[in-house]
């Protein structure tokens, strides 16, 4: 018996009262309505890269975007609401795959870590999530080290994991983590700044095949990665129109594309329908749907889909293709 399909047994044999989104045998996830989201503060390369008016978001527009998102994903799955302070102020606490990160190998599956955040703009995410998960009752743990959550680590399999540092992350949290939660890391360095978070090069396709742009990572670590999962290679022009900023969802396969916002023949046109094409491709030889979402609004925050979903489990990967 697998140590995925042992744990689940015993989530079964949990009194209701004990269990939490975790514990479910149900996909879960955290997402956080934009109701305090904008893009005031350019706080990564591709804000900077924007002229101030194009940063402007309309909240209207950014909420429908949002719900759209929201509704596919809550119509089969558990999805919390990580509640919004009534102070403001957090414009990017929409983007909960960068808060904490929920390990999937422990069998209790109570265990949250917590984010570390470099960017000061950031730091006071962390008390809401450590009061949002001690609530729902989790054993909360803050990395003490720089971290940015589930976008900065991967679950391959078991107790396997890939983690990026260099930018936004330490390598040190990886060695943290490995001591405390037996848990092994394939520590990867990231050093392109548009490519700053391991999201948008890396996606677990199932438990057995990973998207890898291998072209930002060295011959070394690509062998490590090798030795855990296939690798299915995409390239950086794919990886900077977002192909790794996937969420899978059962046997869909969930990406943020606003093509139609685009006018057709541009580069960036061309760029993006050549990264949806490969993806359709993809799924197509691999026994997937594609759904794509516009998400336009939190372009202008350097962002795009796997960012305003966290796991709170990896159900999804527990479903059998055919």
């Amino acid at each position: 018996m697998s140590e995925a399909l042992a744990a689940r047994t015993r989530f079964d044999r949990l009194p209701l009262s004990r269990l939490n989104p975790t514990r479910m045998n149900k996909p879960a996830y955290l997402m956080n309505v934009p109701f305090s989201y904008s893009a005031d503060l350019a706080n990564n390369a591709w804000m900077v890269d924007m002229k101030d008016e194009d940063r402007k978001v309309d909240t209207h527009k950014a909420i429908r975007q949002f719900l759209e998102l929201y509704h596919f994903i809550a119509a089969d799955t558990l999805v919390y609401l990580l509640p919004t302070p009534g102070n403001g102020g957090l414009q990017d606490l929409v983007f909960t795959a960068n808060i904490g990160f929920v390990p999937e190998h422990l069998s209790e599956g109570n265990t949250v870590i917590l984010s570390n955040f470099l960017c000061e703009s950031r730091v006071n995410e962390v008390p809401v999530g450590v009061e949002f998960f001690r609530v729902m009752g989790y054993d909360v743990h803050v990395s003490p080290h720089k971290f940015e959550g589930e976008a900065e680590l991967k679950h391959l399999h078991d107790n396997v994991y890939i983690g990026g540092y260099g930018i936004r992350s330490e390598r040190a949290t990886y060695d943290w983590m490995e001591r405390e939660f037996d848990m092994k890391v394939i520590k990867v360095e990231e050093v392109d700044e548009y490519l700053y978070h391991l999201d948008t090069t890396v996606f677990p396709l199932t438990t057995e095949s990973t998207l890898v742009c291998t072209e930002l990572y060295d011959k070394k670590e690509l062998a490590q990665i090798e030795k855990e999962t296939e690798i299915i290679d995409v390239s950086a022009d794919e990886a900077y129109s977002g192909i790794c900023n996937s969420v899978r969802l059962f046997n869909t396969i969930l990406n943020a594309s606003h093509i139609h916002d685009l006018k057709a023949g541009t580069d960036d046109y061309k760029l993006e329908k050549a990264k949806n094409r490969k993806l359709e491709d993809l799924a197509i030889e691999h026994g997937f749907e594609l759904s794509f979402f516009n998400l336009s609004e939190y372009l202008k925050g350097g962002a795009l889909l796997s960012c305003m979903v966290m796991h709170l489990n990896r159900r999804s990967y527990e479903f059998r293709l055919l």
